[in-house]
């Protein structure tokens, strides 16, 4: 019994002493509780599907994340049209690629508003990839690619190297170096540049498809001198067709990837010639350059002689009286110094002017990734500043030209009558046919679904035209 009574006394100090320490059975669940509960507290992790909505539903957000990367590149070179057409108002990207003052100016946007408001434009904005432009990844030895430009003298050629070359050295940190060349330098002529092209002669280069109608006469779609009245009606039939044509030069050159296409909104042709021409009979027995079948067409219908002569040996056969006159743009000409051996500029030849630059299939597709992705987006940044730039180019070039001692001579009616009733009908449009395979071409068959609303112009199954409805 005693050690019974000590043995409870012994207990009942321990149950006082474990209660006053907070040790009881109930204080133990009690503190325990907050880490019982654990998974509650955790719930907004769990939840985190719900809170990241905002990331799935992104489609709506890029048009004010473009307008925001519009405006921070607003102003000069790079600025892009996304509503605003002051934004592209600014400087131009190098001298004398933008008007006498080499800025771009607002009145030249606003007369080629056509481009900037049309869907091949926002196609090109989406290519650049301005929101999430590709990182780069490659850290190999600097990569070097050739860029064959037609004549570096060119405006043209100077855009790519203001633009293409210099952004993407910028974008790639010098990873990949593309380096002018030109026809003049490596002893070419230009037709046989898709072939070039094809066999791995030249990596990449400036295609002029008058140059190239022999070797793929379907590219003469957009220059089919005389048919298209004005710069937004070829332009809208040159847009309609670029899909196609880009497939034909992939086919034609084994896989030839388009990096660009260089658009001339301000790209009229003019015939410089040695003697004045006042009147149509004034072409008649006339020697006249042509750079490409179609335009030689067009000078066969006014009675003169058509000759291809290479663009750099032009200068030299002018002032030799081996061509009477020579047709180029009007920042070529200058840029190659006919006015010192021509004394008369006559036209405009409308020509919403288009060149596409291509790189050979292997050279492209054995670039890194992140390169050949970062190369794209900049060859359509470049496309979008062709066009923010070159609308000023027939103004500011023909009055260079004529500052430089050329007379001026605009286009009479009788001329337009001609090229409307004659040239085109009669020799353009006919014998265009005739090189692509006759009326029932593939490309013919383009020509009536894409072209012919616009123009309003239908090529029937016997080669002749008749008119249609304009619906585009």
């Amino acid at each position: 019994m005693r050690n019974g009574r000590i043995m409870f006394l012994m207990l009942a100090m321990l149950a006082v002493i474990l209660a006053a320490c907070g040790g009881s059975e109930s204080g133990d669940t009690t503190a325990a509780k907050p880490a019982a509960e654990k998974p509650a507290a955790a719930k907004p992790a769990a939840e985190k599907p719900a809170a990241a909505k905002p990331a799935a539903e992104k489609p709506a957000a890029p048009s004010l994340t473009l307008k925001e990367a519009a405006a921070r590149r607003a102003g000069g070179p790079g600025s892009f049209y996304v509503g605003d057409l002051s934004q592209l108002v600014g400087p131009a990207p190098g001298p004398t690629l933008g008007d006498a003052d080499d800025m771009i100016n607002l009145a030249g946007l606003e007369r080629e508003r056509y481009l900037f408001d049309s869907p091949y434009y926002d196609a090109l904005v989406e290519k650049s990839n301005f929101t999430n432009q590709t990182e780069l990844v490659y850290d190999g030895e600097p990569i070097e690619i050739q860029v064959t430009c037609i004549n570096r003298t060119l405006a043209t050629c100077k855009l790519v190297e203001e633009v293409l070359v210099k952004n993407t050295t910028e974008r790639t940190q010098g990873k990949l170096n593309l380096v002018i060349t030109s026809f003049p330098e490596l002893g070419l002529a230009g037709p046989d540049s898709l072939a070039l092209v094809r066999d791995g002669t030249i990596d990449f280069t400036e295609i002029t498809s008058g140059y190239v109608a022999g070797d793929l006469p379907q590219l003469e779609i957009t220059f089919l001198y005389g048919l298209y009245p004005d710069h937004e009606i070829e332009y809208k039939a040159n847009a309609a067709v670029q899909g196609y044509l880009e497939k034909l030069i992939q086919e034609d050159t084994g896989g030839g990837q388009v990096i660009s296409r260089m658009w001339v909104s301000g790209g009229d042709n003019f015939f410089f010639c040695r003697d004045k021409i006042n009147t149509a009979a004034d072409f008649k027995g006339k020697k006249v350059r042509s750079h490409g079948a179609a335009l030689s067409d067009w000078i066969e219908g006014f009675g003169a002689n058509a000759q291809f002569v290479a663009f750099a040996e032009v200068y030299t056969a002018l002032e030799r009286g081996i061509l009477d006159c020579g047709v180029t743009v009007a920042f070529a000409a200058h840029g190659q110094r006919w006015f010192e051996v021509t004394d008369y500029m006559v036209g405009p030849l409308s020509s919403q002017l288009i060149n596409t630059m291509v790189m050979n299939a292997k050279v492209f597709s054995d670039l890194p990734e992140d390169l050949r992705q970062i190369l794209v987006e900049e060859g359509a940044r470049h496309e979008l500043e062709a066009m923010r730039v070159t609308p000023a180019w027939n103004e500011v070039w023909t009055q260079r030209n004529i500052d430089a001692g050329l007379e001026f001579i605009p286009f009479t009616d009788e001329m337009k009558e001609i090229q409307a009733n004659k040239a085109v009908p009669i020799h353009v449009l006919p014998n265009w046919i005739k090189r692509v395979g006759g009326p029932d071409s593939d490309i013919v068959r383009v020509f009536n679904e894409k072209i012919a609303p616009i123009v309003g112009l239908k090529i029937n199954d016997d080669g002749t035209t008749s008119p249609v409805p304009v619906t585009q």
